[in-house]
C-alpha cells in the first residue's frame, strides 16, 4: 500500500513538474508585454493585439507541425518550403496562364484541397524516403526545402502571385466574432493537438517513439506508420499555413516561408521541446512563438531597421532559452 502511495506522488510530482515546465516562458511573456506598454502605448490595445496574433497564425501551425515531428524523433527542414510552395502550386492550377497559371482551368472551389493535397504528398514523400530508405531526416528534408522552393521558383519564374481566387483568400483574410478566423483555426488545430498528446494512444505513442522507437516497436507500437503520419501531417500544416499566409497578404510571394525555419526550430526549442525527441509539449511550444511575436512587434513598433533585427531576434532567443532551463530545473547537466 505504501509503494502504490509513493508511487501515486511521485506520478503526481512529475505532472506538476511537467506543466510548470510548460509555462516556463511565461515570466518572458510578461516582461515582453511590460517592455511594449512602455515602449508605445499602442502595444498593448486589443487591435495591436490581435494583429501579433494574426501575423504570427502562420508561424504557429508551422511551429505545431515540426513540433509533433520532433517529439516523434525526426526533423523537417522542408516545411518553410511547404509553406510558399503548397498554395502556389495549388493556385496555378486554377488560374488562367495570362496570370502565371497553368492554364488547366481547375474550379477555384477545388484551390484549398489541393493546396492541403500537396502539402501532404510533400511530407508523405518525405516521410517515405526517411522511413524506406532509412535515411537522415535532417539530410532528407534539407534537400526537400532546396528541391521545393526549387520547383516554386521554376514554374513561376520567380514572380508573385497576386490573381488568385476569392475562396483562396477567404481564410486568411476573414473574421468571426471580431477575431480573424486564422487565430480560431490556429487555437483549435493547438487545442487538438494538446488534447491528442495528452489522452490519445496514438498521441502517448509519439513520445514513445522518440524516446525509444526500439522500446516502442516492441511495445506494439506501429513506429513507421505513426511516424509517416505524423510527416503528412505536418505537410497539411504547413500547406494551412501558407494558406493563411497568403490570405493575409493577398498574395503568393516567390519568398513565402523563405527563412522561416529558424524561427520554428527556435520557437520550438524554447518552449521546451527536445531535438532529441520525446520531450516537449505544444503548449510550450505556443509559448515560444509568443515570445517571437512579441518580440517581433515591439521591434516593429520601435521603428528598428531590419539589419539589426536578426541580432535582436538571436539575442531574445538566447536569453528566453537560459531562462526556461533554468526555471524548468535543468541548468545543470
Amino acid at each position: 500500500m505504501t509503494t502504490q502511495t509513493a508511487t501515486a506522488t511521485t506520478s503526481g510530482s512529475r505532472f506538476r513538474l511537467g506543466r510548470f515546465r510548460d509555462l516556463t516562458l511565461v515570466p518572458v511573456i510578461i516582461v515582453l508585454l511590460v517592455a511594449g506598454a512602455l515602449v508605445d502605448p499602442v502595444f498593448l490595445t486589443p487591435s495591436n493585439l490581435t494583429n501579433v496574433l494574426q501575423q504570427q497564425s502562420a508561424l504557429a501551425l508551422v511551429v505545431l507541425a515540426e513540433t509533433l515531428i520532433l517529439i516523434a524523433g525526426k526533423f523537417d527542414l522542408s516545411l518553410e518550403s511547404t509553406v510558399g510552395a503548397a498554395p502556389a502550386l495549388a493556385v496555378m492550377l486554377v488560374i488562367p496562364v495570362s496570370a502565371g497559371g497553368f492554364g488547366f482551368g481547375v474550379p477555384g472551389v477545388l484551390a484549398i484541397p489541393l493546396c492541403l493535397l500537396i502539402g501532404a504528398a510533400l511530407g508523405a514523400f518525405n516521410g517515405f524516403l526517411i522511413l524506406r530508405f532509412q535515411l537522415s531526416a535532417f539530410v532528407v528534408t534539407l534537400a526537400m526545402l532546396i528541391v521545393v522552393r526549387g520547383l516554386q521558383l521554376g514554374f513561376t519564374g520567380g514572380s508573385s502571385l497576386f490573381e488568385l481566387p476569392e475562396s483562396f483568400l477567404y481564410l486568411g483574410s476573414a473574421t468571426f466574432i471580431g477575431v480573424p478566423v486564422a487565430i480560431w483555426i490556429t487555437a483549435v488545430l493547438f487545442l487538438v493537438g494538446i488534447l491528442t498528446l495528452r489522452y490519445f494512444r496514438h498521441g502517448r505513442a509519439l513520445y514513445a517513439i522518440g524516446g525509444n522507437a526500439d522500446a516502442a516497436r516492441a511495445a506494439g507500437v506501429r513506429v513507421e506508420r505513426v511516424v509517416w503520419a505524423v510527416f503528412i501531417i505536418g505537410g497539411i500544416l504547413a500547406a494551412l499555413a501558407g494558406l493563411l499566409e497568403t490570405g493575409r497578404l493577398g498574395g503568393i510571394s516567390a519568398n513565402q516561408g523563405d527563412g522561416w525555419i529558424f524561427m520554428v526550430f527556435a520557437a520550438a526549442v524554447i518552449g521546451g521541446v527536445s531535438m532529441d525527441g520525446g520531450k516537449g509539449t505544444i503548449l510550450g511550444a505556443l509559448t515560444g512563438v509568443l515570445v517571437i511575436g512579441l518580440v517581433e512587434n515591439i521591434l516593429t513598433l520601435q521603428g528598428v531597421p531590419g539589419e539589426w533585427k536578426q541580432l535582436v531576434y538571436g539575442a531574445i532567443i538566447l536569453v528566453a532559452l537560459m531562462i526556461s532551463r533554468v526555471a524548468g530545473g535543468k541548468a545543470q547537466d
